[in-house]
């Protein structure tokens, strides 16, 4: 651990921690300005990276070095041009639909987006040329340094300069400042709302573009960039502040140097144990974000965002079914338990059945803090997953029997809420969500790492069932049974006293506290009621594939879970249940007959959301209003 080591470790992060403001700058304005979580922002990153390549070859024969300068103000016009293509063909489309199905759409467009380069680009990494003028390298410190990094780190400051000239000097600045304080007033001014969104949108996504398209030296293009992009920059503009350009290039700055730092120090004995700091870089920023947001839940510039006036449609208190629709339910659940004689013991209509009924606990257990809460996290993957792992952990390490590992652990998971709930739930909004992501990113790398309890990357296999739950007919019996029971336990609960509060909580926090109800508490103890759910899910899971790894827990296992409760409906109890059918049965066919699984799918999901935009049980809902009505008239 030298000095000059140390340098160089803070110019490389210093270098990387341009790219990763641009892509934070371009995420926080159209947050700002629009009100949407973009989740397809990684996306215009990552086809930013490869416009900027493909321009590159293509006037390679310019000379001179010129196509390659070119290319990187061409890509980020490109992304531009594409971004403002989204936002009039698809977001403008439903501003007025509520909040969360905005982010389940541009989910869906991360998914087109991936499959639509994977097309024309292949699956194979693409490294660009080396900057022409700045392929070199200099000294420092007796160290060599590449030239291009240092060009890098000049970027970021420019751009920064040059956006707060844009934002504070010109009308459009002054425009899009308004907007993001309250846009409805800008809009009874007389300003062309429309516009004023497709022109931040454009200018937020040519940024993510020119971020991607400045690292063409530095590393290959892939397909994964996309969500491990928007990870970092979701980090950078929370912990900087939400709509605060200097606010995230300060995040980026010390995400970077915290990183920096990790990898600068190796392997370090402290009280005769060696920590591996170069590890922690898998979740050096998350755990940045998670301290931040609990000292200081605004971010380090930012504020309390300004309530909106017009957040699209309101969601309506939650209602018990009818009569009718309960006699349905219950006929759909004795076909249920019939289904094992009726098809073959062996096939595989019992194992999709199997994963459909886990995901509908899963996706119940997740509407559970949406809807009644109104708490949206953004990890409760976690808690699926501390669940399967406490199951395989208990049948394996500690010798319990099958059926007493699945019914144990779920306490794990619940452990897990206990902790993650406590500091969560004294947040609100995208702080809220953000903090659980960041928290979800903790335990992740904790169990990607942990070799020696949790088997690393590799997972832990043998996680098998008793011998008469061989037998997939009693399997899928029993956990269509548990899935039942966790299900009619946390409808139940809404229509008891902690599921009143819980909704008062969510609808007026300030009157809920004035009549004497704990909100913090009662939203803690609905988290960790969740939390222990989502960990039965997990553990009928780990019984059901024999196996589990670090994946179960990921990113893309939350919003599969987001997904499910959006596409089914967050305004009724059986939403989560028809959302969890529909995106796993169609995930299942679709990535079962076309190699363009991703776009075929994200394409069904554009259409569900542009079609139903209250999810395929809200629309049934307002239909069966509509027919009760017709008969009464």
């Amino acid at each position: 651990m030298s000095f000059s080591g140390l340098l160089v470790q803070l110019l490389n992060g210093l270098a990387g921690a341009s790219s990763l403001f641009l892509v934070a700058a371009g995420l926080s304005l159209i947050f700002g300005v629009c009100r949407i979580v973009n989740f397809a922002h990684g996306s215009f990153y990552m086809v930013g990276l490869y416009a900027a390549y493909a321009l590159a070859e293509a006037m390679a024969p310019l000379g001179g070095g010129w196509g390659f300068w070119l290319s990187l103000p061409l890509s980020a016009i490109a992304v531009g041009l594409l971004g403002g293509l989204v936002e009039v063909l698809l977001l403008r489309r439903i501003y007025k639909a509520p909040e969360l199905f905005q982010l389940l759409a541009t989910f869906a467009l991360v998914l087109v987006i991936k499959d639509a380069v994977l097309w024309l680009c292949g699956p194979d990494e693409l490294l660009g040329p080396r900057a022409p003028g700045l392929g070199g390298a200099v000294d420092i410190l007796g160290r060599a340094f590449p030239t291009y990094d240092l060009f890098l780190i000049a970027v970021g400051p420019l751009v920064l300069g040059a956006t707060w000239l844009l934002l504070h000097r010109s009308r459009f600045g002054m425009l899009v400042r308004a907007a993001t304080q309250d846009r409805e007033m800008v809009g009874a001014l007389g300003v062309r709302q429309a516009w004023l969104f497709t022109a931040v949108f454009a200018l937020g996504a040519a940024l993510a573009g020119l971020g991607g398209a400045l690292q063409l030296p530095r590393e290959p293009a892939t397909l994964e960039l996309d969500l491990q992009t928007i990870g970092s920059a979701f980090v950078v503009v929370v912990v900087g502040g939400m709509g605060s350009l200097t606010g995230a290039f300060v995040a980026a700055l010390l995400v970077s140097t915290v990183k920096a730092l990790c990898i600068w120090l190796g392997v370090v004995q402290i009280a005769g144990i060696d920590i591996a700091f170069p590890q922690l870089t898998l979740v050096a920023d998350f755990l940045v974000m998670a301290v931040v947001l609990v000292l200081r839940p605004w971010g380090l510039l930012g504020k309390p965002q300004a309530a909106s006036r017009s957040h699209g449609l309101r969601e309506q208190p939650l209602r018990a079914p009818p009569t009718a629709l309960k006699a349905v339910g219950a006929a759909v659940l004795l076909g249920l338990l019939a289904l094992p004689w009726v098809v073959d013991a062996q096939s595989y209509t019992l194992v999709l059945m199997v994963d459909l009924v886990i995901a509908a606990l899963f996706a119940t257990s997740l509407h559970f803090l949406m809807g009644p809460a109104g708490l949206h996290s953004f990890g409760h993957a976690a808690f699926f997953g501390l669940g399967a792992y406490g199951a395989a952990l208990l049948l394996n390490a500690a010798g319990l029997p099958m059926l007493w590992a699945l019914l144990l652990a779920p306490l794990l998971a619940a452990l897990g809420g206990v902790l993650t709930g406590w500091f969560a739930v004294r947040l609100t909004g995208v702080y809220f969500s953000m903090l659980t992501l960041a928290f979800a990113q903790i335990i992740w790398a904790t169990t990607f790492q942990w070799d020696s309890v949790t088997g690393g990357s590799n997972g832990l296999t043998g996680v098998w069932p008793v011998a008469w739950l061989e037998d997939k007919r009693w399997f899928y019996l029993l956990t269509l049974l548990l899935a039942t029971a966790g299900v009619l336990a946390l409808w139940r609960v809404l229509y008891a006293p902690l599921g009143y509060a819980l909704r008062a909580s969510r609808d007026a926090p300030l009157r809920a506290e004035a009549i004497g109800i704990a909100v913090a508490k009662v939203q803690w103890m609905g988290f960790v009621l969740a939390a222990s759910v989502a960990g039965l899910a997990g553990a009928l899971f780990a019984f059901s594939k024999g196996s589990i790894s670090p994946e179960t827990m990921s990113v893309a296992k939350s919003v599969d879970g987001l997904v499910m409760v959006l596409l089914g409906g967050v305004q009724t109890l059986v939403g989560p249940i028809l959302g969890a059918f529909s995106f796993t049965w169609l995930h299942d066919a679709v990535a079962r007959n076309t190699d363009y699984w991703r776009a075929t799918l994200g394409a069904v999901i554009l259409l569900l959301v542009l079609l139903f935009p209250q999810g395929i049980a809200g629309y049934g809902k307002r239909w069966w209003q509509w027919l009760l009505q017709r008969r009464g008239a």
